[in-house]
């Protein structure tokens, strides 16, 4: 098959999706299928994979996002997408509309995954927006789009009921975003000693973005709490962003700056071995679809705190492989304080996480969305026409550089 995969950022932007897209191209690839990325921007950087279609895009450099904003795709990536045979839409908003504009009429199916709580982010994307104009506009695009795609996939459950309260009447497939374990297998160490921390500290660890909708400042006022009555918990940051300078600033005025530490970003293969120098995984975002990160640290066998909130609440279960908190501080102060002070309970929790998040195996996820693309593309093909499979069949030759 040619699967074209639609993302309104790649690499050299991290992020959950990325990877996400990146993980499932090389999966299906392996496979025999021929996989197409279309994105905008860093028209100069040289990429690691092929297919890989970039059109002009002017940055938004709104939070650190990595945004290029488009409204069409260059001649070249216009005419090779119009001869996929199924196309995912990962970013709403650019990819999403384009995917309709070029495939629709050309008979070519269009599936749409919903990573992001749109009803959340949004006002972190367009600060200056009124927040009821900006859900009118979730409430009105996003059901729309949903509508108009062939299949819609959520992550998770709670995101799929969330889809519904969006007003997405339309089914929902779930169908989790897969990652590969080998990497957390048996990745190399490193020392504590190497990055400054204590043999004897028990180390909170939290990786992804430091961005406002990761609601890191609750989580650094609550290791306040943690490190007042826990002389041995320290905290690690990992990971870059806009909030990167209010965080310094709000640990800087604190008693325990010595105890948090930033190491700034961290290349992905780099992950696993920094997740091995911690004793707990802590996040306090409440805005996740499908939280990698987490799903990450699991996988290196850490016990996890997390807010009760979509996707998180889907990822962990409370008292077997993690803990749940309330999204306040007391709440998650006194989870944090749990965890540190209680070893054997870390150890039970950090067992059974690298165990549960097994179902989320990309040799698992990535062929229920395999045998997707396969029913979507036979249903099309069935319903064409002759003079349609011959337009088709007309327009392949030489598309395949």
């Amino acid at each position: 098959m040619r699967i074209g995969m639609l993302v309104d950022m790649y690499k050299p932007n991290i992020s959950g999706i990325t990877a996400y897209v990146s993980l499932n191209k090389r999966w299906l690839e392996a496979r025999g299928h021929k996989v197409f990325v279309f994105t905008f921007g860093n028209l100069d950087y040289e990429d690691d994979e092929l297919y890989i279609m970039r059109s002009p895009g002017l940055p938004l450099n709104v939070n650190d996002s990595g945004f290029q904003l488009s409204f069409r795709y260059n001649t070249v990536a216009e005419r090779k997408l119009r001869t996929m045979d199924v196309v995912h839409v990962h970013h709403a908003y650019l990819s999403g509309p384009l995917a309709l504009r070029y495939c629709k009429p050309a008979n070519i199916p269009v599936v749409f995954t919903n990573h992001t709580r749109f009803d959340l982010y949004f006002q972190h994307w367009m600060p200056i927006m009124p927040e009821a104009i900006g859900e009118t506009f979730v409430r009105t695009f996003i059901p729309n789009l949903c509508h108009r795609c062939d299949l819609v996939v959520a992550p998770s459950p709670s995101v799929a009921v969330v889809m519904k309260d969006l007003g997405v009447k339309d089914p929902v497939k779930v169908i989790p975003n897969g990652i590969d374990f080998a990497p957390y297998a048996d990745p190399p160490r490193i020392a504590r000693a190497e990055v400054g921390l204590p043999e004897d500290a028990v180390v909170a660890m939290y990786v992804g973005r430091l961005s406002p909708e990761k609601n890191l400042g609750l989580m650094v006022r609550s290791f306040f709490g943690v490190a007042a009555v826990c002389p041995q918990a320290h905290l690690v940051i990992v990971g870059g962003g806009s909030e990167e300078d209010d965080l310094l600033e709000l640990v800087g005025r604190s008693p325990y700056a010595d105890r948090i530490h930033f190491f700034g970003k961290v290349l992905p293969e780099r992950v696993p071995s920094h997740l091995l120098l911690a004793d707990l995984f802590v996040t306090a975002s409440t805005t996740e679809v499908h939280p990698f990160s987490l799903i990450e640290a699991m996988a290196s066998g850490l016990p996890a705190l997390g807010m009760d909130a979509s996707g998180i609440s889907d990822t962990i279960t409370p008292e077997v492989d993690g803990l749940l908190s309330q999204p306040d501080v007391a709440s998650f102060t006194a989870a944090f304080t749990r965890l540190v002070l209680d070893r054997d309970l870390r150890i039970r929790l950090g067992a059974a996480a690298r165990e549960s998040v097994r179902r989320f195996d990309i040799e698992q996820t990535a062929p229920a969305v395999l045998v997707e693309y396969e029913r979507l593309a036979a249903s099309v093909e069935q319903r064409l026409t002759y003079w349609q499979r011959f337009k088709r069949w007309w327009t392949r030759p030489g598309v395949d550089e």
